[in-house]
């Protein structure tokens, strides 16, 4: 018998690729380069797949071969929705690209923190790569403007 959880991923898989579904026939404006249709088809995708990884999970626990589950960790999630809520009251403030930096580097040592020196540098490396393929797929590619600091003008 599957459980709650599997029942909701399948739910979840289930109207995402429905919904997806209706997304292709959504007219497209020749003007411009993404359709309707680009980011709903983005959200439903991915949230069809979680579905699907939830619904397998499942399948494979009833099966013995999923490892059991950690410790359940509330203060952990609960930092990490601090940390987004600083991050949206600071970005009108502070920019995307310095409010995105200092939110993935956080992000980064709050869910591991760093024992050696590699693990610090690895934070930094990762908080600069994600703020500059971000703001270049949406500035350069996508044409969407993104928010200028008040405080940095950047």
């Amino acid at each position: 018998m599957i459980s709650r959880d599997g029942w909701a991923g399948l739910a979840a898989a289930a109207v995402s690729l429905v919904l997806f579904w209706l997304t292709l026939g959504l007219e497209r404006n020749p003007l411009v380069p993404i359709g309707p249709g680009f980011y709903p088809r983005i959200v439903l995708g991915i949230t069809a797949a979680l579905g699907l990884a939830l619904l397998a999970r499942e399948v494979l626990r009833r099966r013995g071969a999923a490892p059991a589950a950690s410790r359940l960790n509330y203060r952990l999630v609960v930092l990490t929705f601090a940390a987004f809520a600083v991050y949206v009251l600071l970005l009108p403030l502070l920019g995307f690209r310095v409010a995105t930096f200092l939110f993935v580097l956080g992000a980064t040592y709050l869910l591991e923190p760093p024992r050696r020196t590699g693990l610090w540098v690895r934070g930094v490396v990762l908080a600069a790569l994600t703020t500059a393929v971000t703001y270049y797929v949406f500035e350069h590619y996508l044409v969407v403007l993104l928010p200028r600091g008040t405080w940095t003008g950047f």
